[in-house]
């Protein structure tokens, strides 16, 4: 039952192609970036998310919508996104390198 869920997130790792050659991102991606640096050398507090599997960030941001992981503002941030623009937004991140 559970890969059922997954089946949305599988279809859009199927196309990370296309999404990878859009370098603004779909909307949303951008609000990322005011924190996570789009560089993982950079030395900062909040990890990068470039090249980050898909899977792991949309876990993150379910995880924060729903208070179950610690945050300071995440939790607020990822009440503004449904599932759906979860999704593209992880494999776009996790298709950066």
């Amino acid at each position: 039952m559970r890969w059922l869920a997954l089946a949305p997130l599988a279809a859009l790792l199927s196309s990370g192609a296309a999404l990878a050659a859009s370098p603004e991102g779909p909307p949303g991606a951008s609000s990322c970036s005011g924190c996570h640096a789009a560089s993982k050398s950079a030395e900062a507090a909040v990890p990068s998310l470039d090249g980050r599997p898909a899977a792991d960030i949309v876990r993150a941001m379910h995880e924060f919508r729903a208070g179950t992981r610690p945050a300071t503002v995440m939790g607020r941030i990822a009440k503004g996104f449904n599932d759906q623009e979860i999704d593209v937004i992880a494999v776009w991140f996790g298709a950066q390198k």
